[in-house]
């Protein structure tokens, strides 16, 4: 076996065995096989695709590339949320402590991020002091004792994933959809979870810019985690818009817990507790959706949710006082407003673009080592749908640093308004 042969039976449009992937990935692993020709075969595959056994094959041998955890210790089923990413998506705060509330087990591994913000870690490490890297056991005891804890993730975790990912950024060959569930799996088969609910967004913010490109790579990792005895479920979910009303880092977390304090949008609270729903159901806690939807809004409404909420961040060592002025944990040194120059309704949101906006203003990175701005993002003061006048505010810059007039108007003309009034979007277009 060797990998031009490889190479070539792809290119060729022929399936590959699971050993002739397994061959591959352990080339990509121990660096024998050269990233040119890595290159080559992942171009191969973008072009003419593979089978859900060859992209259940790639999973496996990606899984095995590197670090997997044993959340054995863990008394119950561990549960575990994945969205495929979106502008504003601050869910993983405000599920996390929700379902744990209700019983269930959250041990969940997050990364950091590229583009309009950081990730869920760079989110939390807003807060003052708020530790990710906890050793093993206290993870596994954490969970154990308060039912969830979020961590980075370890260096060695699904190592060949890095590779390829770096590979692809670079190559042309990011979106593939074998590719993107093959990642997306890989990294969550190894964290642990007996239960994965998917957030596969699509539109304008989204990775899949269709309905039907969401649920084409929800279907492929669905059956990659049943194939492995995963119990998989998948929200489809629109992304033609921001989720809620904030960007950025301590402005998302600001979102979470006002969301977790009942008084968030009522949109972002909707899905949330849908997911909890799915996710309460999958850890045996109810007999349906339905039924995990109602203990999830009965420990929202009573403030377990929160009070879980506190807990946990208090276990990671973050300062949880910073909660008792909302208004002081998101304030920066500047601050701009943009400012609608006619009457009309809001027809679109370009979310990617406004979350460029966001990125420039501190709040993301454009290279790794990028610092981030942590009060740096965007307020949105209207959504599509909503009527507006001349001179009302579109969304309110914040910043550390003085904000450009440039940044004003490119956040400006991502507002559409026009003289035709436009329903408000669906936010969630299927369960799968």
């Amino acid at each position: 076996m060797n990998i031009v042969e490889i190479i070539e039976k792809k290119r060729d449009n022929q399936n590959l065995s699971s050993d002739e992937i397994q061959f591959w990935i352990e080339g990509v692993t121990d660096s024998s096989i050269p990233d040119y020709q890595t290159s080559a075969l992942l171009m191969a595959i973008v072009l003419n695709g593979m089978t859900q056994d060859e992209t259940n094959a790639l999973t496996k041998s990606m899984l095995h590339s590197g670090d997997i955890i044993n959340l054995d210790d863990i008394v119950g089923k561990k549960v575990d949320k994945h969205s495929t990413g979106g502008v504003g998506d601050k869910t993983t705060m405000i599920l996390s402590p929700l379902v744990a509330a209700c019983g269930a087990k959250v041990a969940k591994m997050s990364g950091r991020g590229l583009g309009h913000t950081g990730g869920t870690l760079d989110k939390l490490e807003s807060i003052p002091n708020f530790n990710i890297n906890l050793e093993s056991q206290a993870f596994i005891d954490q969970v154990n004792d308060i039912n969830v804890a979020v961590v980075g993730q370890t260096g060695n975790l699904v190592y060949a994933d890095k590779v390829l990912y770096s590979l692809r950024d670079v190559t042309g060959t990011v979106n593939a959809i074998p590719l993107i569930a093959s990642s997306i799996m890989s990294k969550k088969l190894a964290g642990g979870a007996n239960c994965i609910l998917l957030d596969v967004k699509y539109g304008e913010g989204a990775f899949m810019k269709t309905v039907d490109e969401a649920k084409e790579l929800a279907q492929s990792m669905i059956l990659i985690g049943e194939s492995m005895d995963l119990e998989m479920n998948a929200m489809i979910s629109n992304m033609n818009q921001p989720l809620g009303k904030t960007i950025g880092n301590a402005l998302e977390v600001y979102e979470a817990v006002l969301t977790l304090k009942n008084q968030g949008p009522k949109e972002l609270e909707e899905l949330c507790l849908i997911a909890s729903g799915i996710m309460l159901r999958q850890a045996g806690l109810a007999t349906s959706d339905e039924q995990g939807y109602e203990i999830a809004l009965e420990n929202l409404r009573n403030g377990n949710a929160y009070r879980t909420f506190l807990e946990w961040i208090a276990a990671q060592g973050g300062d949880v006082t910073m909660f008792d002025d909302l208004d002081q944990f998101i304030e920066s040194n500047h601050a701009k407003q943009v400012i609608a120059k006619q009457d009309g309704f809001i027809h679109d949101i370009h979310a990617l673009e406004l979350g460029m906006v966001s990125m420039h203003l501190g709040a993301g990175r454009q290279k790794v080592e990028d610092t981030i701005d942590y009060k740096a993002g965007i307020i949105i003061q209207k959504e599509i749908g909503d009527s507006v006048k001349k001179g009302d505010v579109l969304c309110e810059l914040l910043s550390s640093n003085p904000i450009k007039i440039k940044e004003v108007d490119d956040a400006e003309a991502c507002f559409i308004i026009t003289s035709d009034e436009r329903e408000k979007p669906q936010l969630i277009a299927d369960v799968l």
